[in-house]
């Protein structure tokens, strides 16, 4: 089997999926992941035939401050929203098992998709997004500029749920989010990452290591877990 960080970073930064478990003390979960940029439809393909989770679009701090993409938590404390909006307030967000935040920011389609949910519609939404991203950087574009350009192209809701970074990555946060960007920051790539959740067969539990494990074996596909990934970019024990 394909092992060790550095031929993980390799595989991504040549466009290949790596596996990511994140913690025996967290979600337990791997998942599978594609830099957005190659997201063709045999990509979307292949995380949603094999994985069975949610597909999910992991982005940098960074990209969703240039986009003023809101942490979905933090509306429920808005006090303008909660008042307009009262349940809000009763499903506000404060007994997550595995965290103390959740990542996800809005959700979202390209414009030119027609439900938004085949294939060819979550390719076109994952990677647009990853190439609008680099196109702004490289205009050095203001955020308000960025906001009109992704407002030009996109909407939502959508069907592709978009999961925000924590400030400070790592240093605050280490979900599959954080593990995600992380890996392609390695790889020299956009912080800007889909994936999905590997579930067994029967889709009640996540799939066990051992299995995620022969997955990676049977189809080449490099297996990182989160301390791995901690530990290559410059974490220590004590950093978590």
């Amino acid at each position: 089997m394909v092992s060790g960080v550095g031929q993980a970073i390799e595989a991504f930064s040549n466009g290949k999926p790596v596996l990511v478990f994140d913690s025996a003390f967290r979600e337990q979960e791997t998942d599978l992941l594609f830099p957005a940029t190659v997201a063709h439809p045999a990509a979307i393909r292949q995380l949603r035939k094999d994985c069975g989770g949610l597909l999910f679009l992991a982005i940098g701090d960074e990209v969703g401050s240039g986009f003023g993409l809101p942490w979905l938590q933090d509306l429920h404390t808005d006090t303008d929203l909660v008042a307009k909006n009262p349940v809000l307030n009763h499903l506000i967000t404060n007994d997550l098992q595995y965290d103390a935040r959740s990542a996800f920011t809005l959700s979202l389609n390209h414009r030119e998709t027609f439900t938004g949910i085949t294939d060819r519609d979550r390719s076109l939404t994952t990677r647009r997004f990853a190439e609008l991203w680099v196109e702004t950087e490289k205009q050095g574009l203001a955020n308000e500029e960025r906001m009109n350009a992704l407002g030009n192209e996109f909407r939502t809701p959508g069907h592709i749920p978009v999961c925000r970074e924590a400030p400070g990555g790592l240093t605050n946060r280490q979900g599959h989010t954080e593990l995600a960007v992380a890996v392609a920051r390695m790889a020299g790539l956009p912080p800007i990452v889909i994936g999905a959740e590997m579930l067994e067969e029967n889709g009640d539990s996540a799939l066990s290591v051992e299995d995620a494990r022969a997955y990676g074996e049977k189809y080449g596909i490099p297996f990182l877990n989160g301390r791995e990934i901690m530990e290559a970019a410059g974490f220590s024990e004590g950093d978590e």
